[in-house]
């Protein structure tokens, strides 16, 4: 089965984040291990680590991503950001080693007024100048599923088995799969013969070893319409029946499935959405849409 959980805040503290996971009974968490929308961040102490490893270890908890800044772009052609992203990057992967957390989720970038190709190629020579100058780190980068937009690249299966296959260590590199995302960017998932022609297609082109974790959102914007907005799990386009097919997939058992929806402090949405994921396994499909609440 997949390990189900959510994006948590850190305030109060790193150990915090796994307190707000467990009050939703997950075993999955996602954090962002500094302030997603600024450059640097101070140093984390060692009793941080120290509270949030423990945290860990007497929880639940199966598996922990974290996510990086939205202000990285490695597939810039601008120098002066591109040196910047970097080693933001390379803090941000730095900052995950000592936390213990395996995995780091980021968007590949915009290619902005350059090409495709050469954003890649950006990519690529940004992931290996990091990799080179932290040798030897368990943590792993995760290429997100984009939905397309403007000149974001990663909304193709083929642009980010490139970017994976073209570094000097693709072992270090995996893939995250939103499911908003792809969706959006034109992969159905719905009914299970497309799931089906979905998956075959990542894992032709990907190989599903590389698939390390899930983003898990529903879409508020149609198929193919590359308009990134999430909505809560079942009350989107996707709907629960989608969600369906991805929790009885026994290939994927394992991995985890972070929901990043809206919610309040409360985090009922979240225990809600996760409820309603366990709730799909084992059942028919055609009886998945009646788990979900119509005043949703």
């Amino acid at each position: 089965m997949l390990h189900l959980g959510a994006h948590m805040s850190i305030a109060g503290g790193f150990d915090k984040a796994v307190e707000r996971a467990m009050a939703v009974d997950s075993d999955a968490l996602q954090i962002f291990t500094k302030n997603q929308n600024q450059w640097r961040a101070k140093p984390i102490a060692e009793d941080d680590v120290v509270r949030f490893r423990t945290a860990l270890a007497s929880s639940g908890i199966r598996q922990v991503v974290a996510h990086d800044s939205y202000l990285i772009n490695l597939a810039t052609p601008k120098d002066d950001l591109w040196e910047k992203s970097i080693a933001a990057f390379r803090e941000e992967l730095e900052r995950c080693e000592l936390l213990g957390i395996p995995f780091l989720v980021t968007h590949p970038g915009a290619f902005t007024e350059s090409s495709a190709p050469e954003g890649m190629r950006r990519v690529i020579a940004a992931l290996d100048r990091v990799h080179a100058d932290l040798p030897g780190y368990q943590v792993m980068t995760l290429l997100e599923t984009t939905a397309g937009q403007g000149t974001t690249l990663g909304a193709t299966f083929e642009e980010l088995a490139t970017m994976r296959t073209g570094v000097a260590a693709p072992e270090r590199v995996g893939v995250c799969f939103d499911t908003c995302h792809t969706f959006v960017a034109g992969y159905d998932c719905r009914s299970a013969e497309a799931y089906r022609e979905t998956i075959d297609a990542f894992d032709r082109v990907l190989g599903l070893d590389s698939l390390k974790a899930f983003h898990f959102n529903d879409a508020m914007q149609g198929l193919g319409s590359k308009r990134d907005r999430h909505a809560r799990i079942g009350y989107g386009l996707i709907g629960a029946e989608g969600f369906w097919n991805f929790m009885n997939d026994p290939r994927l058992q394992g991995r985890a499935a972070l929901l990043e929806t809206e919610k309040g402090d409360d985090l009922a949405e979240d225990r809600e959405a996760i409820t309603l994921l366990r709730a799909l396994v084992g059942i028919p499909q055609e009886a998945a849409a009646g788990l979900v609440t119509p005043a949703g």
